[in-house]
């Protein structure tokens, strides 16, 4: 008979994903989940509709977009699950098949996101990648290249003292609570600039749920998705 909590004990863990009675150890709590959640998801209809992850590590945002009636759903990544520490293709593939969720998957960086590679999709996740990438904004723009309806971005900020569209680098040894994976800290205004520039012609910019120097924003090339008053 399978084990799961052994093998679940086996891994290093981000998410925090109910496998049914076994919670995965992540460093993002449930608390945290359901927070992010609400605010990614809840403005949104997923029902019927293509989702891709990009960045998709443990693959919680993967399953909540099915959960929440997606009719396909791409999980992608390459770092986290080819990382030897993180073995995150692992422990996506181990919560898949322990959920039952018919949810795809693609090893495929983000800089190689394009029609050609992955399809277009109704809904585009890009969430915790902008700020990793050297390549920041090119991924941004491969990303929103797929999406047919909806890019929706969750980023580490800095600068939100200036007014005007900004970045910061963070060089080696200076870098946020010493992740040396966190490149870049951009404002609102940059990011926002960002989506208009590759085509999105309403966003919709909320705080963080839960840090607050994070933001969410929900790019919109028709709103035919939103759910709500302002649809």
């Amino acid at each position: 008979m399978r084990d799961i909590a052994a093998e679940v004990a086996r891994y290093f863990w981000f998410h925090s994903i109910d496998l049914g009675g076994i919670v995965t150890p992540g460093a993002k709590t449930p608390d945290i989940h359901r927070l992010e959640s609400a605010s990614l998801f809840d403005g949104v209809e997923f029902s019927g509709q293509s989702v891709l992850d990009v960045g998709a590590w443990n693959g919680f945002y993967s399953f909540e977009a099915k959960r929440r009636g997606a009719v396909r759903v791409l999980a992608t990544d390459s770092y986290c699950w080819t990382h030897p520490t993180f073995q995150g293709r692992k422990t996506f593939d181990l919560a898949r098949e322990a959920l039952g969720l018919d949810v795809e998957a693609k090893e495929i960086d983000a800089a190689d996101i394009a029609p050609e590679t992955v399809g277009e999709f109704d809904v585009v996740l890009f969430l915790g990648v902008f700020y990793h990438r050297y390549d920041a904004a090119e991924s941004l723009a491969r990303a929103a290249r797929v999406a047919r309806k909806l890019l929706i971005v969750e980023s580490h900020l800095d600068l939100q003292e200036i007014e005007a569209p900004a970045m910061t680098f963070y060089p080696p040894g200076r870098r946020p609570m010493g992740d040396e994976t966190t490149l870049w800290g951009p404002n609102i205004p940059c990011l926002t600039a960002l989506l208009r520039a590759n085509g999105f012609s309403e966003i919709d910019v909320s705080a963080h749920p839960y840090h607050l120097n994070r933001a969410i924003f929900h790019a919109w090339r028709s709103t035919g998705l939103r759910r709500g008053p302002h649809r």
